[in-house]
């Protein structure tokens, strides 16, 4: 090894990962001695070019430590490389071929650079969210809590009267679109009288996917801001669910759809149903300038190109009045009405200076308020329309769908990346995200967006190779059931002992499957439950909410061999990562994804002075540490979450399936 560096050792990078503005970091290369080096240079890049000497801080026969600080001035991604110049020629230490941060590469032309984020040093989540569990709801698919079952009536709609059928995939006969438009009577009403089971559950938030007026089952076709969908309730209901959820300690999370409109809309009119003179009627109308019109008024920007869905013009003054600055403007009257926060629905497509002025007008009403932001890459650099993007710098997003997490994980458990793959994936987030950020990262296994967890996991025949009506009626054989199960609890046993706070779309607690739109959006099954698997999730979300360091705790992942993939949580002297005073305690995580391989592992825990630990899933088990060393056995398709404190059933016993 010619040259060394790794950005995620103290030692070569001090303060790890992301940094405040303002801060110095210090940064050390190791270099062979022999390749005589003339000189070692930092290379550093933000708006321009920066190359600084690098010091010669120690030597010894074999390598050269050279040594420079960057400094953090100002907000945004800092760039860094290095260059080595020996009496014979130029190299380059770079971030490795994945850009992951870590180890890199030694190379003789320049090539990735390291990433240091720089962030408002006065950035801050709210610390309710990062002790949340989150559960996600598709309204009209949970429950239905009228007493007759009855659905209002909506024009050119379907109406299931079995509330177990499968969705509809029903096409437009002109235009072969998809039409979500069946409806199976899932309402306000009915979550308020499931909040109950959500408690149970160990929930402390509801993420609604949109609730206001418009034509569509998934309401991302917004005709009326100002109102919930008839089909749901009303206003008046949503306020009396906030009210009581509250008072159980349950908070509720809106869907903001503020990239585009329905056609179908007070704003834009196409079809006449609104008392309003919309865009698409009149270039007089208040909402003109809210559109981008091509060739008005039949040909307009949409999204993605659905002509349902016409795109606004974020930015136009009025339109920024209208959901950011009035007193009762939609961003904050919802607010006032009792939500905790806002998930911002295509967020790489709304500008920065929407979402800035969005996070200023809601913090004004609630400073603990959170913002979620739909981002399905790496949301510290990701890059849309050519621009990187500041959604983590602390003035737009506290938290993002992480949607890595859910793919890293799939990954891992499928036998399509190692371990050693799993730890390289989630230490670049946790170096290129605020600590603010990655303890509030929205966790998800599944989402109204992609193939149920329970389908994936059974390795079900790809959706290509169906067709619609295949993918309608396919149901995992049972012996693919089986291995889905035992591998959707090693998910979630991590998802539930990770940084971050879990969010758990509804109905994969109860063992739901399917494919993608609209077949991942089936209903509740209640009175079908897999009650394996929804006392599984009952145990782990009351695990979950007993410790604190399974919260805010340290997190140090490690990779055994390909198969098994750990990691440590532990509070110190009653501190946590954000320096807030909290109950001490340990837990080693360790997972094995091997469907036929029993592995015997060892852990050296005596920097961390333990002398037993628990069996959290084996009955509250003693293990005893020999010489500060754990030993343990995991079986295929095992997890075990070993801790310094014992995790006790709850009162209702067995039948809350807390049988440890």
């Amino acid at each position: 090894m010619l040259a060394y560096h790794n950005s995620q050792d103290s030692f070569y990078r001090n303060p790890f990962g992301a940094v405040p503005v303002g801060e110095n970091v210090l940064i050390r290369l190791s270099v062979s001695s022999s390749l005589k080096v003339k000189r070692a240079i930092l290379r550093l890049w933000k708006d321009n070019e920066i190359k600084i000497e690098m010091r010669l801080a120690k030597t010894d026969k074999d390598f050269f430590i050279y040594e420079a600080y960057a400094s953090c001035s100002t907000l945004g991604l800092l760039w860094y490389y290095f260059i080595i110049e020996t009496y014979d020629k130029t190299y380059y230490y770079c971030n490795n071929d994945e850009q992951l941060g870590g180890e890199g590469v030694l190379r003789d032309s320049f090539g990735n650079s390291y990433q240091i984020t720089v962030y408002d040093k006065n950035y801050k989540t709210p610390d309710w969210f990062k002790e949340a569990i989150v559960y996600q709801i598709f309204v009209d698919r949970f429950y239905n809590g009228n007493e007759d079952k009855r659905i209002p009536y909506r024009e050119n709609a379907l109406f299931h009267s079995n509330w177990y059928e499968t969705p509809l995939y029903k096409e437009d006969e002109k235009s072969g679109v998809y039409e979500p438009k069946d409806f199976f009577g899932g309402n306000l009403l009915g979550v308020i009288k499931k909040l109950n089971y959500l408690r149970e559950l160990g929930i402390s938030a509801i993420y609604f996917n949109p609730i206001f007026k418009a034509n569509s089952n998934h309401k991302y076709d917004t005709g009326d801001y100002s109102r919930i969908d008839p089909m749901f309730g009303n206003n008046e209901v949503f306020e009396r669910l906030c009210s009581i959820a509250k008072t159980m300690g349950i908070r509720i999370i809106l869907d903001g759809v503020f990239n585009h409109t329905g056609s179908d809309s007070i704003y834009f009119n196409k079809y006449g149903r609104y008392d309003s003179i919309g865009a698409f009627q009149s270039k007089d109308s208040p909402y003109f300038k809210w559109y981008k019109f091509i060739d008005y008024p039949n040909i307009y920007e949409s999204w993605w190109g659905f002509d349902t869905l016409p795109n606004v013009n974020e930015l136009e003054e009025s339109y920024m009045d209208f959901i950011i600055r009035n007193d009762d403007s939609i961003c904050k009257i919802w607010i006032k009405k009792g939500a905790k926060g806002w998930r911002l629905d295509v967020v790489d497509e709304i500008p920065d200076e929407f979402l800035k002025e969005f996070r200023r007008a809601v913090k004004d009403v609630d400073s603990d308020a959170v913002i979620i932001g739909e981002v399905w890459e790496d949301a510290s650099n990701k890059e849309s329309y050519g621009k990187k993007r500041e959604y983590l710098l602390g003035h737009e997003l506290d938290s993002v769908m992480n949607y890595p997490f859910r793919n890293m994980v799939i990954d891992y458990i499928l036998y399509k990346k190692s371990a050693k793959d799993f730890k390289r994936r989630i230490l670049s987030l946790y170096e290129n995200y605020p600590k603010e950020s990655f303890f509030s990262l929205l966790n998800l296994l599944g989402s109204h967006d992609v193939i149920r967890i329970l389908t994936v996991l059974g390795e079900a025949p790809p959706e290509s190779s169906l067709s619609k009506g295949e993918r309608a009626e396919y149901k995992l054989p049972l012996s693919g059931r089986e291995i889905a199960k035992k591998r959707l609890k090693l998910a979630v046993l991590i998802q539930m002992t990770f940084p971050g706070t879990p969010c758990i779309y509804y109905g994969d607690e109860a063992g739901v499957e399917g494919y993608s739109d609209p077949f991942n959006r089936r209903t509740y099954p209640w009175g079908y439950e897999d009650l394996n698997i929804l006392c599984y999730y009952k145990k782990m979300t009351r695990i979950r909410n007993s410790f604190d360091f399974l919260k805010t705790g340290e997190f140090i992942p490690f990779d055994y061999n390909e198969d098994v993939f750990g990691f440590i949580r532990y509070i110190e002297n009653n501190t946590d990562v954000f320096n807030n005073r909290m109950e001490n305690g340990i837990a080693v995580i360790l997972i094995n994804r091997s469907k036929d391989k029993d592995y015997k592992v060892t852990i050296d825990l005596r920097k961390k002075k333990v002398s037993r630990l628990y069996d959290l899933l084996n009955y509250n088990n003693k293990i005893k540490l020999k010489d500060g060393k754990l030993t343990a056995v995991l079986h295929p398709l095992e997890g075990k979450i070993l801790s310094s404190k014992q995790c006790y059933p709850s009162k209702k016993g067995k039948r809350d399936g807390y049988l440890f």
